[in-house]
Protein backbone atom coordinates (compact mmCIF):
# COMPACT_ATOMS: atom_id res chain seq x y z
CA UNK A 1 0.00 0.00 0.00
CA UNK A 2 1.25 3.34 -0.72
CA UNK A 3 2.23 5.98 1.68
CA UNK A 4 0.42 9.29 2.06
CA UNK A 5 2.03 11.92 0.07
CA UNK A 6 2.71 14.40 1.91
CA UNK A 7 1.84 17.66 2.47
CA UNK A 8 3.20 21.02 1.12
CA UNK A 9 3.61 23.64 3.60
CA UNK A 10 2.49 26.94 1.89
CA UNK A 11 3.82 29.98 2.69
CA UNK A 12 3.16 34.06 1.08
CA UNK A 13 5.03 34.54 -2.07
CA UNK A 14 4.40 37.51 -3.95
CA UNK A 15 5.43 38.41 -7.99
CA UNK A 16 4.60 37.53 -11.44
CA UNK A 17 5.94 33.94 -12.77
CA UNK A 18 6.43 34.09 -16.79
CA UNK A 19 5.43 30.62 -17.40
CA UNK A 20 6.12 28.94 -21.10
CA UNK A 21 2.97 26.77 -21.16
CA UNK A 22 3.30 23.35 -22.75
CA UNK A 23 0.90 21.78 -25.27
CA UNK A 24 -1.58 19.41 -23.98
CA UNK A 25 -1.64 20.72 -20.71
CA UNK A 26 -5.00 23.65 -19.40
CA UNK A 27 -3.99 27.39 -18.08
CA UNK A 28 -5.64 26.63 -14.58
CA UNK A 29 -3.48 22.68 -14.64
CA UNK A 30 0.13 24.46 -15.58
CA UNK A 31 -1.09 27.61 -12.64
CA UNK A 32 -1.72 24.53 -10.04
CA UNK A 33 1.75 22.71 -11.17
CA UNK A 34 3.91 26.15 -10.57
CA UNK A 35 1.43 26.87 -7.50
CA UNK A 36 2.40 23.52 -5.79
CA UNK A 37 6.23 24.19 -7.04
CA UNK A 38 6.48 27.58 -5.45
CA UNK A 39 4.40 25.99 -2.06
CA UNK A 40 2.43 29.41 -2.98
CA UNK A 41 -0.75 30.03 -1.01
CA UNK A 42 -2.53 32.25 -3.37
CA UNK A 43 -2.09 32.01 -7.38
CA UNK A 44 -4.20 33.09 -10.24
CA UNK A 45 -3.09 33.02 -14.19
CA UNK A 46 -3.83 36.37 -16.61
CA UNK A 47 -5.74 34.74 -19.41
CA UNK A 48 -6.35 31.52 -20.78
CA UNK A 49 -4.56 29.59 -22.97
CA UNK A 50 -5.98 26.46 -24.79
CA UNK A 51 -4.36 23.28 -24.45
CA UNK A 52 -3.89 23.39 -28.11
CA UNK A 53 -2.09 26.58 -27.51
CA UNK A 54 1.85 27.09 -26.21
CA UNK A 55 3.53 29.97 -24.98
CA UNK A 56 3.11 33.10 -22.79
CA UNK A 57 1.42 32.59 -19.43
CA UNK A 58 1.70 35.28 -16.51
CA UNK A 59 1.37 33.78 -13.55
CA UNK A 60 0.26 35.72 -10.58
CA UNK A 61 1.46 35.16 -7.28
CA UNK A 62 0.09 36.65 -3.95
CA UNK A 63 -0.17 40.64 -4.22
CA UNK A 64 0.51 40.43 -7.97
CA UNK A 65 -2.85 39.12 -8.15
CA UNK A 66 -4.61 41.80 -7.24
CA UNK A 67 -3.52 43.39 -10.66
CA UNK A 68 -3.82 40.67 -12.29
CA UNK A 69 -7.05 42.30 -14.59
CA UNK A 70 -3.89 44.56 -16.12
CA UNK A 71 -2.31 41.64 -18.17
CA UNK A 72 -5.87 40.48 -18.78
CA UNK A 73 -6.85 43.72 -20.58
CA UNK A 74 -3.35 43.60 -22.71
CA UNK A 75 -2.94 43.84 -26.17
CA UNK A 76 -1.55 40.23 -27.22
CA UNK A 77 0.72 38.72 -30.24
CA UNK A 78 0.76 34.99 -31.22
CA UNK A 79 2.20 32.84 -34.07
CA UNK A 80 -0.14 30.52 -35.48
CA UNK A 81 -1.04 28.30 -38.24
CA UNK A 82 -3.98 27.67 -39.90
CA UNK A 83 -4.06 24.78 -42.53
CA UNK A 84 -6.33 25.57 -45.73
CA UNK A 85 -9.07 23.38 -47.01
CA UNK A 86 -10.49 21.77 -43.71
CA UNK A 87 -13.31 22.80 -41.35
CA UNK A 88 -13.41 21.17 -38.44
CA UNK A 89 -16.35 21.46 -35.39
CA UNK A 90 -14.22 23.32 -33.33
CA UNK A 91 -12.10 25.66 -35.26
CA UNK A 92 -9.21 23.78 -34.07
CA UNK A 93 -7.13 20.52 -34.40
CA UNK A 94 -9.04 19.00 -31.50
CA UNK A 95 -12.20 18.74 -33.41
CA UNK A 96 -13.82 16.58 -35.98
CA UNK A 97 -13.30 17.38 -39.65
CA UNK A 98 -16.96 18.54 -41.02
CA UNK A 99 -15.71 19.37 -44.31
CA UNK A 100 -12.89 19.88 -47.27
CA UNK A 101 -12.84 22.42 -50.62
CA UNK A 102 -10.45 22.48 -52.91
CA UNK A 103 -7.47 25.23 -52.07
CA UNK A 104 -6.21 27.83 -54.77
CA UNK A 105 -4.59 30.06 -53.01
CA UNK A 106 -1.68 32.91 -53.79
CA UNK A 107 0.60 34.91 -51.45
CA UNK A 108 -1.58 38.02 -53.77
CA UNK A 109 -4.62 36.44 -52.16
CA UNK A 110 -2.83 36.21 -48.61
CA UNK A 111 -1.99 40.22 -49.26
CA UNK A 112 -5.75 40.80 -50.12
CA UNK A 113 -7.16 39.21 -46.83
CA UNK A 114 -4.76 40.93 -44.52
CA UNK A 115 -5.89 44.41 -45.54
CA UNK A 116 -9.38 43.06 -44.67
CA UNK A 117 -8.89 41.42 -41.23
CA UNK A 118 -6.78 44.72 -40.04
CA UNK A 119 -8.07 47.31 -38.16
CA UNK A 120 -11.23 46.76 -35.94
CA UNK A 121 -13.06 43.80 -37.10
CA UNK A 122 -16.21 42.18 -35.59
CA UNK A 123 -15.81 38.18 -34.28
CA UNK A 124 -18.67 36.10 -33.01
CA UNK A 125 -17.00 34.02 -29.99
CA UNK A 126 -16.38 30.19 -31.03
CA UNK A 127 -18.82 27.84 -29.20
CA UNK A 128 -15.65 25.58 -28.21
CA UNK A 129 -15.01 29.12 -25.68
CA UNK A 130 -15.49 29.70 -21.96
CA UNK A 131 -17.19 32.72 -22.44
CA UNK A 132 -20.42 32.30 -20.18
CA UNK A 133 -24.25 32.66 -21.44
CA UNK A 134 -26.96 32.38 -18.94
CA UNK A 135 -24.02 31.52 -16.38
CA UNK A 136 -23.00 28.69 -18.27
CA UNK A 137 -19.67 28.47 -20.73
CA UNK A 138 -20.29 27.77 -24.58
CA UNK A 139 -18.18 25.18 -24.40
CA UNK A 140 -20.56 23.31 -22.28
CA UNK A 141 -23.44 24.34 -24.67
CA UNK A 142 -21.50 22.82 -27.43
CA UNK A 143 -20.19 19.30 -25.45
CA UNK A 144 -24.48 18.94 -25.12
CA UNK A 145 -24.90 19.63 -28.44
CA UNK A 146 -26.25 22.53 -28.22
CA UNK A 147 -25.74 26.16 -30.48
CA UNK A 148 -26.89 29.11 -28.84
CA UNK A 149 -27.22 32.46 -30.56
CA UNK A 150 -23.59 34.65 -30.10
CA UNK A 151 -23.36 38.30 -29.80
CA UNK A 152 -20.59 39.87 -32.06
CA UNK A 153 -18.05 41.42 -30.71
CA UNK A 154 -15.52 44.35 -32.00
CA UNK A 155 -11.74 43.50 -31.47
CA UNK A 156 -8.71 44.89 -33.22
CA UNK A 157 -6.27 43.69 -35.14
CA UNK A 158 -3.21 45.81 -35.15
CA UNK A 159 -1.06 43.39 -37.24
CA UNK A 160 -1.27 40.68 -39.25
CA UNK A 161 1.61 39.00 -41.07
CA UNK A 162 0.56 36.19 -43.25
CA UNK A 163 2.65 33.55 -45.33
CA UNK A 164 1.78 30.14 -47.28
CA UNK A 165 4.18 27.84 -45.79
CA UNK A 166 5.36 24.33 -46.97
CA UNK A 167 4.07 21.18 -45.60
CA UNK A 168 4.92 17.70 -46.29
CA UNK A 169 1.04 16.60 -46.69
CA UNK A 170 -1.55 16.80 -48.74
CA UNK A 171 -2.76 20.24 -47.47
CA UNK A 172 -1.46 23.67 -47.70
CA UNK A 173 -1.25 25.76 -44.34
CA UNK A 174 -0.89 29.38 -43.77
CA UNK A 175 1.62 30.51 -40.90
CA UNK A 176 0.42 33.96 -39.18
CA UNK A 177 1.69 36.48 -36.68
CA UNK A 178 -1.04 38.52 -35.15
CA UNK A 179 -1.21 40.96 -32.79
CA UNK A 180 -4.61 41.93 -31.73
CA UNK A 181 -6.60 43.75 -28.69
CA UNK A 182 -8.20 41.16 -25.80
CA UNK A 183 -10.72 38.89 -26.70
CA UNK A 184 -9.35 37.89 -29.39
CA UNK A 185 -10.07 34.60 -30.97
CA UNK A 186 -7.24 33.60 -33.26
CA UNK A 187 -9.18 30.20 -34.17
CA UNK A 188 -12.33 32.40 -35.42
CA UNK A 189 -9.57 34.43 -37.02
CA UNK A 190 -8.34 31.51 -38.75
CA UNK A 191 -11.66 30.48 -39.28
CA UNK A 192 -12.77 33.58 -41.06
CA UNK A 193 -9.60 34.29 -42.95
CA UNK A 194 -10.41 30.92 -44.67
CA UNK A 195 -13.89 31.62 -45.86
CA UNK A 196 -12.59 34.77 -47.10
CA UNK A 197 -10.16 32.67 -49.04
CA UNK A 198 -12.97 30.21 -50.32
CA UNK A 199 -11.53 27.53 -48.65
CA UNK A 200 -12.23 27.01 -45.37
CA UNK A 201 -9.53 26.55 -42.43
CA UNK A 202 -8.98 24.89 -39.02
CA UNK A 203 -6.17 26.35 -36.79
CA UNK A 204 -3.56 23.89 -36.05
CA UNK A 205 -0.95 25.47 -34.07
CA UNK A 206 -1.09 28.52 -31.93
CA UNK A 207 1.71 30.02 -29.71
CA UNK A 208 1.62 33.38 -27.66
CA UNK A 209 4.94 35.24 -27.63
CA UNK A 210 3.78 38.94 -25.74
CA UNK A 211 1.46 40.16 -23.81
CA UNK A 212 1.45 43.40 -21.82
CA UNK A 213 5.14 44.29 -22.29
CA UNK A 214 6.22 40.44 -21.59
CA UNK A 215 8.03 38.57 -24.15
CA UNK A 216 8.10 34.50 -24.42
CA UNK A 217 12.21 34.93 -24.31
CA UNK A 218 11.70 35.90 -20.92
CA UNK A 219 9.61 32.49 -19.57
CA UNK A 220 10.96 29.29 -18.06
CA UNK A 221 9.11 26.17 -18.58
CA UNK A 222 7.77 23.46 -16.20
CA UNK A 223 10.07 21.22 -16.49
CA UNK A 224 13.39 23.90 -15.91
CA UNK A 225 11.45 25.03 -12.78
CA UNK A 226 10.97 21.39 -11.36
CA UNK A 227 14.90 20.86 -11.91
CA UNK A 228 15.25 24.17 -9.98
CA UNK A 229 15.97 23.97 -5.78
CA UNK A 230 13.18 26.38 -4.04
CA UNK A 231 15.88 29.50 -3.93
CA UNK A 232 16.40 29.15 -7.86
CA UNK A 233 12.40 28.74 -8.32
CA UNK A 234 11.82 31.89 -5.99
CA UNK A 235 14.74 34.10 -8.38
CA UNK A 236 12.65 33.25 -11.32
CA UNK A 237 9.63 35.83 -9.95
CA UNK A 238 9.32 39.17 -11.24
CA UNK A 239 8.40 42.05 -8.77
CA UNK A 240 4.86 42.55 -8.22
CA UNK A 241 5.30 46.07 -9.78
CA UNK A 242 6.32 44.10 -13.48
CA UNK A 243 2.50 44.75 -13.56
CA UNK A 244 2.82 48.34 -13.72
CA UNK A 245 5.40 48.92 -15.92
CA UNK A 246 2.71 51.66 -17.89
CA UNK A 247 1.95 53.72 -14.74
CA UNK A 248 3.43 56.74 -13.03
CA UNK A 249 5.47 56.31 -10.35
CA UNK A 250 4.13 58.84 -7.25
CA UNK A 251 6.54 58.41 -4.38
CA UNK A 252 4.68 59.54 -0.81
CA UNK A 253 6.47 59.75 2.47
CA UNK A 254 6.01 57.50 5.85
CA UNK A 255 2.71 59.68 6.79
CA UNK A 256 0.83 60.02 3.71
CA UNK A 257 2.42 56.53 2.80
CA UNK A 258 0.37 55.38 6.10
CA UNK A 259 -3.09 57.74 5.33
CA UNK A 260 -2.93 56.50 1.83
CA UNK A 261 -2.80 52.88 3.06
CA UNK A 262 -5.89 53.69 5.34
CA UNK A 263 -7.78 54.22 2.10
CA UNK A 264 -7.58 58.23 2.92
CA UNK A 265 -7.12 60.28 -0.62
CA UNK A 266 -4.08 62.71 -0.47
CA UNK A 267 -3.40 66.24 -2.28
CA UNK A 268 -0.53 67.19 -4.46
CA UNK A 269 1.06 69.03 -7.28
CA UNK A 270 0.27 66.12 -9.63
CA UNK A 271 -1.11 66.71 -13.19
CA UNK A 272 -4.33 64.11 -13.94
CA UNK A 273 -3.85 60.32 -14.20
CA UNK A 274 -5.46 57.47 -14.62
CA UNK A 275 -2.91 54.93 -13.80
CA UNK A 276 -0.50 56.03 -10.81
CA UNK A 277 1.75 53.24 -8.91
CA UNK A 278 2.13 54.35 -5.37
CA UNK A 279 5.33 53.83 -2.98
CA UNK A 280 6.63 54.34 0.21
CA UNK A 281 9.60 56.42 0.91
CA UNK A 282 11.02 54.37 3.11
CA UNK A 283 11.02 51.47 3.81
CA UNK A 284 10.78 51.96 -0.79
CA UNK A 285 7.72 49.47 -1.20
CA UNK A 286 5.27 49.66 -3.38
CA UNK A 287 1.75 50.38 -1.26
CA UNK A 288 -0.92 50.33 -4.95
CA UNK A 289 -1.88 52.18 -7.72
CA UNK A 290 -4.62 54.48 -8.21
CA UNK A 291 -5.39 57.37 -10.02
CA UNK A 292 -5.35 61.48 -9.92
CA UNK A 293 -7.90 64.12 -10.77
CA UNK A 294 -7.80 67.61 -9.82
CA UNK A 295 -4.42 67.33 -7.51
CA UNK A 296 -6.40 64.35 -5.26
CA UNK A 297 -4.71 61.06 -5.44
CA UNK A 298 -7.20 58.78 -4.73
CA UNK A 299 -6.66 54.72 -3.99
CA UNK A 300 -7.53 51.82 -6.08
CA UNK A 301 -6.01 48.41 -5.69
CA UNK A 302 -3.83 48.58 -2.18
CA UNK A 303 -1.33 46.30 -0.73
CA UNK A 304 -1.75 45.05 2.77
CA UNK A 305 0.66 45.85 5.25
CA UNK A 306 1.81 42.00 5.70
CA UNK A 307 2.09 42.11 2.26
CA UNK A 308 4.14 44.50 2.19
CA UNK A 309 6.21 43.69 4.87
CA UNK A 310 7.04 40.24 3.39
CA UNK A 311 7.91 41.82 0.15
CA UNK A 312 10.18 44.51 1.69
CA UNK A 313 11.69 41.65 4.32
CA UNK A 314 12.65 39.55 1.02
CA UNK A 315 14.29 41.92 -0.67
CA UNK A 316 16.50 43.00 2.71
CA UNK A 317 17.21 39.13 3.17
CA UNK A 318 18.00 38.29 -0.98
CA UNK A 319 15.71 35.92 -0.92
CA UNK A 320 13.91 37.40 -3.94
CA UNK A 321 14.33 39.68 -6.69
CA UNK A 322 14.15 43.36 -6.02
CA UNK A 323 11.00 44.98 -5.48
CA UNK A 324 12.09 48.57 -6.15
CA UNK A 325 11.34 50.96 -9.10
CA UNK A 326 14.25 52.02 -10.98
CA UNK A 327 15.32 55.81 -9.25
CA UNK A 328 14.92 57.32 -13.25
CA UNK A 329 11.20 56.94 -12.59
CA UNK A 330 10.51 58.33 -9.30
CA UNK A 331 8.56 61.29 -8.79
CA UNK A 332 8.73 63.43 -5.20
CA UNK A 333 5.96 65.68 -4.78
CA UNK A 334 4.77 68.45 -1.97
CA UNK A 335 1.63 67.75 -0.27
CA UNK A 336 -1.47 69.90 1.14
CA UNK A 337 -3.40 68.26 3.91
CA UNK A 338 -6.67 67.28 2.98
Amino acid sequence: MNAPRARVARRPVHGVLLLDKPLGLSSNDALQKAKWLLRAEKAGHTGTLDPLATGLLPLCFGAATKFSQLQLDADKTYEAVARLGVKTSTGDAEGELIEERPVKVTEQDLSDVAIRFTGLIRQIPPMHSALKKDGKALYEYARAGIEVEREGRDVTIYKLNMALAPVDTEYLTIKMIVKCSKGTYIRTLAEDIGEALGCGAHLTALRRVETGGFDVAQCVTLAALEAMTDEERLSQLLPVESLLSEHTVVTLDTENAGRFLSGLRRRGNWPDNGQVAVYGEKPRALLGTGHVVAGELIPGRLLSPLEIEKIVGDCESGSSVLHAAPPSALQTTDFDEI
